[in-house]
């Protein structure tokens, strides 16, 4: 029996629905899922795994990282300044599509291995 790697995509959507399990289960509700902006004058684009709404209103920004295991710092250490920016780019594209904003977070589901890790808050727009 030859047994196939699975695909890069592969792995990221297997963990884009194991955090949005966890997420439905600590009581968040889903409102979109892979928002995607294009690269524009001055900036590369980017994209919000999860878009969730938490129970007090909170908009949540959710990226959603995996890596086989911890080593190099693992799934949460890979969440770049310039990862950080190219999401904090497409939450804030998706924000001007309402007139008043609730207030948001963005958030990092890290999963290691079979360890799952939520942070909260875990960084900022500027």
């Amino acid at each position: 029996m030859v047994t196939v790697e699975k695909s890069r995509k592969g792995v990221g959507d297997d963990a884009e629905a194991r955090a949005l399990q966890h997420l439905l289960r600590q009581g968040l509700r889903l409102v979109e899922r892979n928002y995607r902006v294009a690269a524009g004058p001055r900036a590369r684009g980017g994209e919000v795994d999860l878009i969730m709404l938490d129970r007090d209103g909170t908009l949540v920004f959710v990226e959603v990282r995996a890596r086989s295991s911890r080593s190099h710092g693992g799934a949460a250490a890979s969440v770049t300044h310039g990862k950080q920016r190219r999401v904090i780019y497409a939450a804030q594209h998706y924000l001007q599509r309402r007139a008043t904003p609730p207030p948001c977070r963005f958030d990092v589901v890290a999963l290691d291995g079979d360890t799952l890790e939520w942070l909260r808050g875990a960084f900022f727009a500027e």
